[in-house]
């Protein structure tokens, strides 16, 4: 029999969870219809959640986002916040509650699907190393985090064929840009911590937001030489949050610096603290 979002007496799962339009389900068994558009054309909005031991963080940062890619995007929100919230809660719950640490994932399409679903957490190297690929934004969809991915996944492979963890993406003209799906934050010559502007048409990153208000980052347009000549280097995502960059292209950064350090231990501080009031 379907369980739903209502039902509380479901037992905790220790596979991942799919909730499909309010029906839960393993995620393996779910399936949306084939002529929806968020499937055949990538027509649709996501977002992911990082749950610490049952808590996820930044939800309502998340949420405002997946709003406002919405409405960017011309995209009917299929059901009330309250409701997307209740499902949320729910599916942690019965994916374990404060026994699961993993990712959240909110899916909505064109064909009017919701979709939010327990992920494992993937796994990255202590180090990141990063080649640089060549990629322009495409600019009507500024401001929408799109299902329409194909770009950033293909520079993401090409990266791994070239024998690097991911790519870094950068402008015909050799403006630094962002990875696939994380920010990027350098120490300039003059020992500034920086991270590309908004307004190179890259993703409003809400790790990239967090880490900007811990730190005394500043936004400052960069170029490939720009970076290669940076003291340290790091790059964070709600899932990696902040992870050091071991090498660009053939350039070594060394262990990781004084201020990625101080970074990684701000955020995880940052983290612990909000989840901490939400508790």
């Amino acid at each position: 029999m379907t369980q739903t979002p209502t039902d509380r007496s479901a037992a905790v799962s220790t596979v991942e969870l799919a909730c499909l339009d309010g029906t839960v389900a393993p995620a393996a068994e779910t399936s949306i219809p084939v002529l929806d558009d968020g499937f055949l054309r990538g027509d649709g909005i996501f977002e992911a959640i990082r749950v610490y031991e049952g808590r996820p963080f930044a939800t309502d940062d998340h949420l405002d986002r997946l709003e406002r890619s919405a409405k960017n995007l011309h995209l009917e929100v299929p059901v009330a916040r309250a409701e997307l919230e209740a499902e949320i809660a729910d599916l942690i719950e019965r994916r374990g509650g404060a026994s699961f640490t993993g990712a959240l994932r909110i899916v909505m399409t064109r064909g009017g699907r919701r979709l939010v679903m327990t992920e494992p957490l993937i796994e990255y190297s202590e180090r990141a190393r990063l080649t640089f690929v060549t990629y322009s934004p495409t600019r009507i969809l500024d401001g929408v985090k799109s299902l329409s991915y194909a770009a950033n996944m293909l520079a993401s492979r090409i990266a791994r064929e070239r024998g690097f963890d991911d790519a870094l993406l950068v402008t015909p003209h050799g403006r630094v840009l962002e990875l696939p799906t994380s920010s990027i934050f350098w120490v300039a010559g003059d020992g500034q911590l920086c991270t590309p502007p908004l307004s190179d048409h890259i993703l409003a990153s809400i790790t990239r937001d967090r880490v900007m208000r811990i730190t005394d980052a500043e936004e400052r347009s960069c170029t490939t030489d720009d970076l290669l000549d940076a003291s340290e280097a790091f790059v964070a995502s709600s899932i990696r949050e902040v992870q050091p960059v071991g090498t660009i292209e053939d350039r070594d950064f060394g262990e990781p610096g004084e201020r990625t350090r101080a970074a990684a231990t701000a955020f995880r501080e940052h983290v612990e603290e909000e989840l901490g009031r939400a508790s």
